[in-house]
């Protein structure tokens, strides 16, 4: 559906990105050009069987995967904590120590793949 529906909506609008990432789509577009709720609908109208949400921007940022996304006059990235992460990687458990290591290598990786503070492009 993607490379024939989707693809077709991409023409035909002057979107200036899309990304998507398993079921997330950013889309990036110039407000004075197009109409995100025509989009919107437009994708609604693409397959019965999928409802499309609209999450816009607030206060300059949005959302996306575990980015903060800050737009202004250029994009900062920050990672983004859902209200109800707990932090506990693997509480006292019957898991193998691999298992407990690997969460402990996947955190260290992230620290050393993202700047601490903000990263800007």
């Amino acid at each position: 559906m993607e490379n024939t529906l989707i693809y077709d909506v991409l023409q035909k609008t002057r979107l200036e990105g899309y990304f998507r990432y398993v079921d997330n789509i950013l889309i990036l577009y110039n407000e004075n050009l197009t109409d995100i709720n025509e989009i919107h609908n437009i994708f609604n109208c693409t397959s019965p069987h999928l409802n499309f949400t609209l999450e816009l921007e607030q206060d300059d940022g949005l959302n996306f995967l575990d980015l903060t996304i800050k737009t202004t006059t250029k994009m900062i990235f920050d990672i983004y904590r859902k209200p109800t992460t707990s932090d506990n990687i693997i509480p006292d458990s019957c898991h193998p120590s691999e298992q407990k290591l690997a969460a402990i290598r996947y955190f260290i990786n992230r620290i050393n793949m993202y700047d601490i503070g903000h990263v800007e492009k």
